[in-house]
């Protein structure tokens, strides 16, 4: 067993009494210092190390007291990528000596120690990963670590296996992190309350969750779980989600928000604080200092009881001689409704909430295609049943991201037999960053190029160029994104996409009166019908969350206001109805299309706002007459 010596209190200790603040992203700040993507960052403290103890010595002044070594990946299977296998042993031992000159004395270095699968679908055995482990660990407290980081885990499996290599090897601290890529389970299906206690009785001293997701859904993971009795909590959440936005991929949360969610996470327990990817120096500064003097609070595990879903009865619907909803527009206010498929097998309260928002007034209802790279059941085969069964008309979202050429076509083929020809084609968010990571994004062909190929399909002409027997009548929307700086840029791309093909326009949601009317100003030239796209928030977290983590969305700050002077709950979801029908007085008087998104399938409140549109667009109706 390898024994450490430091004259510092053993971390373990230290948490008793003390908060922690961890470092941020190493990956990340990196690539702001310069490295490009697609190298290995590990090998940096070869080749680079004054670099490395840059970003090291900058997270230390931010006010980071536990620093992580360079060595997330530094495995003999990450490091083969590069022709580095044989450099294992090294890498990790210069790690830490870069490390340790950057902490001081008052600061804790911690070997840092990723998942070997690191996202991908498991092809091996996890057995095979046992000597890479022991290997690397070896290698980081020969080096003199305080404690070893096991981070990054989406698999609780390959966790444990992983602690059941190094815990005989050492007695220093271990941390052992999760992944999660929905709130409160793992992807190998346990559930986070199980999944910490199997991580504590396997020797783990702390326990928590790094990576994946941002603040608002790491706080919920806690919130919902019940942490085993004297377990130390540790945090480390992505800057919100990964989104495009202006053309470039980032991160959204911002150093303020992270100040925030300090204290929340601390709220729950939780002493060792950090960030991971898309955090920043600055971040850490504003976690450090929203922190700074605060004791840790004691955790207080949450009641959990199980509720039971409401049943619905609903009566079937037929109407089969419907207009398009672009037909409708040209004369009257149409609304568009989304309702997110089911992410389980159960279709029957997806079909009831359809049918309530049907009988609202809904003249479309659209289902994502796997939003957010999450699964979902398959919108194809809902709207078919929408349709069959309900006489309820269908928009189906069409993603690039999941099907290739033959694929796409195909999958349009269907749709024309089953007599679903409204559609929106959209890119779709990056695989990597949904539920199932180690799916590949296949991106055969842009938006604007699945545009003008569903058009040929209306021509009679296969993607090949082949004649066809038939023309199809598909209606083809587009996405229209207005939470931009550069407005200018975003309609110059939207036009593209009009001059592809698309029949109409769908846009992200908006929360305040200006960006209607900008929206409006923005886009009265293009020449086919705008959707104005409005959500009603239900809960001051929601909005937080929406506004600093979802990309694609921005709250105005009276929004923000609004829902914390309000009382959480069914208050705060009442005012959420009412900002959201303020909006609409004003988006009727600028747009005949309507685009309501139904938040956390509460379908009700989709439905007594698209009542009241047709209240408020039959009286302005009348009154112009």
């Amino acid at each position: 067993m390898i024994e450490l010596t430091t004259g510092k209190k053993d971390l373990r200790e230290y948490l008793q009494d003390h908060l922690l603040v961890g470092d941020g992203a190493m990956a990340t700040q990196l690539h702001r210092l310069g490295v490009p993507l697609g190298v290995s960052f590990e090998e940096l403290s070869l080749s680079n190390p004054k670099l490395v103890q840059e970003v090291h010595d900058s997270y230390y002044a931010a006010g980071a007291r536990l620093l992580e070594t360079n060595t997330y990946s530094a495995n003999r299977d990450s490091l083969s990528r590069y022709g580095l296998e044989h450099r294992v042993a090294r890498i990790n031992r210069l790690a830490v000596k870069i490390a340790r000159e950057s902490a001081r004395d008052d600061a804790y270095v911690a070997g840092s120690i990723g998942s070997i699968l690191a996202g991908r679908v498991r092809k091996k055995v996890l057995d095979e990963y046992r000597d890479q482990y022991e290997e690397q660990a070896i290698a980081l407290l020969h080096a003199g670590v305080d404690g070893i980081i096991l981070e990054t885990f989406l698999d609780l499996e390959e966790l444990l296996m992983a602690l059941e290599v190094i815990r005989p090897l050492t007695d220093a601290p271990l941390i052992a992190q999760l992944a999660t890529l929905e709130v409160g389970r793992t992807r190998d299906g346990y559930s986070l309350t199980d999944a910490f206690g199997q991580l504590k009785q396997a020797g783990a001293d702390i326990v928590g969750l790094n990576c994946r997701l941002g603040p608002a859904e790491i706080l919920r993971s806690f919130e919902n779980t019940q942490v085993p009795h004297g377990a130390l909590l540790s945090a480390f959440p992505n800057a919100g989600r990964l989104g495009l936005t202006d053309g470039e991929y980032a991160y959204k949360s911002t150093p303020d928000y992270f100040g925030q969610s300090a204290l929340r996470l601390r709220e729950q327990g939780i002493r060792l604080i950090g960030g991971c990817c898309g955090t920043t120096p600055e971040h850490v500064k504003a976690m450090a200092d929203a922190l700074e003097s605060l004791e840790p609070q004691e955790r207080i595990n949450p009641t959990i009881v199980p509720g039971d879903r409401p049943q619905v009865t609903v009566q079937s619907i037929r109407d089969q001689s419907k207009p398009s909803i672009v037909e409708r527009v040209k004369t009257e206010t149409t609304v568009i409704v989304e309702f997110d498929p089911p992410r389980d097998l159960d279709a029957e309260s997806f079909l009831d909430g359809c049918c309530e928002l049907h009988r609202a007034g809904a003249d479309a209802i659209t289902l994502a295609d796997n939003s957010l790279a999450t699964v979902r059941m398959s919108n194809m085969a809902l709207g078919a049943l929408m349709k069959s069964r309900h006489g309820i008309d269908p928009l189906l979202h069409i993603a690039c991201r999941d099907r290739n050429l033959i694929g796409q076509q195909s999958h349009l083929m269907g749709l024309h037999a089953l007599g679903i020809d409204q559609i929106l084609v959209i890119t779709g968010d990056p695989s990597r960053f949904g539920d199932l990571p180690g799916a590949t994004s296949v991106f055969d062909v842009t938006s604007f190029d699945l545009i003008r190929m569903v058009k040929q399909l209306n021509e009679g002409v296969s993607f090949a160029g082949r004649p066809l027997k038939q023309k199809a009548q598909f209606i083809v929307g587009a996405a229209f994104n207005p939470n931009v700086r550069q407005m200018d840029a975003a309609i110059a791309r939207l036009e593209k996409k009009v001059e592809a093909g698309a029949d109409y326009i769908m846009t992200q949601p908006v929360y305040d009166v200006e960006s209607i009317k900008q929206v409006y100003e923005a886009t009265k030239h293009i020449g086919i019908p705008v959707f104005i796209g409005i959500m009603p928030l239900t809960s001051l977290r929601n909005a937080e969350f929406l506004h600093n983590e979802v990309p694609g969305i921005k709250l105005s700050p009276e929004a923000l206001e609004r829902m914390r002077a309000v009382e959480q709950g069914e208050a705060a979801r009442q005012e959420g109805i009412k900002m959201a029908k303020e909006l609409l007085d004003t988006a009727i008087q600028y747009f005949k299309g309507i685009y309501l998104i139904t938040p956390f399938h509460y379908s009700s409140m989709a439905a007594e706002l698209v009542q009241y549109v047709r209240q408020q667009s039959a009286l302005v109706k009348t009154a112009t007459h």
